[in-house]
């Protein structure tokens, strides 16, 4: 494999021009200097997983993308304290000259937001449609998919004059798992994006009896509007509403998860299932989030109880609870053993012939102290609950990101930040190029000495 020049080869960085689409384009908490109607914005921030769409288009998801942002205000608003937007940045870009920086400094400046960039936050924590087969098209923002640290997104299978349906979680402590339903109906060879514009948001709620519920994030839902009626919250229009999409979740009492991360759909029988990776603020514990300070993380799955996932019933159970024999059990209620054990379950992907492959991301200090060694990827049978290790990733990486060729001969795999940690005269990895070099992020590319394909 080598890379080829090609016609379509772009970068999207976090200046790239972008529209806004959906419920919040145009809203008054979109408009800043930039963009004074809220129709447009710069870049994409902090991204994360992925999603493909069922007309062959690719989404990259805004993850921990507060951090950017600072505000000098001593009021926040509602829609940066929910996510997290304080009083100092990460980088210290806000401090910068030239307006391209100065859109991270959030401080109420100017008579209205359009002379300053308190709005500028707002832009941010959305799924970004690219299309890789128009190198000239400019990205857009799908609102209506809600505002959130989204880790990626998945699609339950698409039938052709049905509503499209997605699955996204937002990877925070305590934060949640999230289903979009179309109002359009998906026609093969004849939608496009727009069907991502309008339609429903849920969110999960997990009961102790197994069953659970999609709640609506909808003004105009009647629940929705007892439960903000309740809270002493309103909300102006659904724009608003997708821009504080947590709030709205927190609202309608949603259960709050061990940082939902990705999605994957079992092809064989459409069952949806989710990484939760670790939670170390969770207190008390229920019957989907079975361990109070989850060290350790566990893979929870249903199946929706309508025929085409459009439903608002599904049923749920434990997949796996991740951790050391002693605090494991997989599928068939058995401990991990040392040929399996895992922790900080991450990424997720179904391969076609239904094995579901598991990718992890422990943090240093679990690297460092935990029975678990390096970070790893694992492939599991749903069916008969066999886990094996598959490859295990270098010192201080994460392993994240899976795809393969349609024959299933070749595997690409990413390796992220090998050597976490490592000082400019101190490397604790050389990966990949190996002794006396910095360590760097690259793809795997797993491939069988006779051609055949990997199982």
């Amino acid at each position: 494999w080598e890379v080829l020049p090609s016609a379509r080869n772009r970068r999207i960085t976090g200046a790239t021009p972008m529209q806004i689409a959906g419920p919040a384009r145009g809203h008054a908490l979109l408009r800043t200097r930039y963009s004074p109607d809220g129709t447009v914005t710069r870049g994409t921030l902090n991204n994360c997983a992925n999603g493909f769409t069922p007309w062959g288009t690719y989404l990259t998801c805004e993850e921990n993308w507060a951090g950017y942002f600072a505000s000098g205000d001593a009021e926040r608003p509602r829609e940066l304290t929910r996510y997290g937007v304080g009083s100092a940045s990460r980088y210290g870009w806000d401090h910068l000259a030239g307006d391209e920086f100065q859109r991270f400094n959030a401080t109420r400046l100017a008579a209205d937001a359009t002379g300053d960039y308190r709005n500028e936050p707002n832009h941010f924590g959305w799924i970004v449609e690219i299309d890789p087969f128009a190198p000239e098209s400019t990205p857009v923002k799908r609102t209506a998919l809600g505002r959130f640290a989204h880790e990626g997104l998945v699609f339950a299978p698409v039938k052709p004059g049905r509503p499209v349906v997605c699955y996204s979680g937002d990877d925070s402590q305590n934060e949640y798992i999230y289903k979009f339903v179309s109002r359009g109906k998906y026609l093969p060879g004849r939608s496009d994006g727009s069907l991502l514009d309008e339609g429903t948001l849920y969110v999960a709620r997990f009961k102790a009896d197994g069953k659970g519920e999609w709640l609506a994030l909808d003004i105009q839902d009647k629940a929705f509007q007892a439960a903000c009626q309740a809270a002493g919250v309103s909300f102006a229009d659904q724009g608003e509403v997708l821009i504080n999409t947590r709030l709205a979740a927190d609202i309608v009492g949603a259960t709050k998860m061990d940082r939902p991360e990705w999605g994957a759909v079992n092809p064989h029988n459409g069952e949806v299932y989710f990484t939760l990776t670790n939670n170390s603020s969770r207190t008390v514990a229920d019957a989907a989030n079975p361990r109070p300070a989850n060290a350790y993380g566990h893979i929870i799955r249903w199946r929706e109880l309508s025929r085409d996932y459009a439903g608002r019933a599904f049923a749920w159970s434990l997949f796996l609870l991740a951790g050391p024999e002693g605090d494991s059990l997989d599928v068939n209620g058995k401990p991990l053993s040392a040929d399996n054990r895992l922790a900080s379950p991450d990424g997720l992907w179904f391969d076609d012939d239904g094995r579901l492959w598991i990718q992890t991301d422990m943090s240093g200090s679990q690297l460092a102290s935990g029975p678990f060694g390096n970070n790893q990827m694992l492939v599991a049978d749903p069916r008969t609950g066999e886990m094996k290790r598959f490859l295990v990733g270098p010192v201080g990486c994460e392993v994240t990101g899976i795809a393969a060729t349609p024959d299933f001969r070749t595997l690409f795999v990413n390796i992220q930040h090998p050597g976490e940690g490592s000082t400019p005269t101190n490397f604790r990895s050389t990966w990949p190029d190996g002794p006396g070099r910095r360590p760097r992020s690259a793809t795997v590319i797993v491939t069988r000495d006779d051609g055949k394909p990997l199982l």
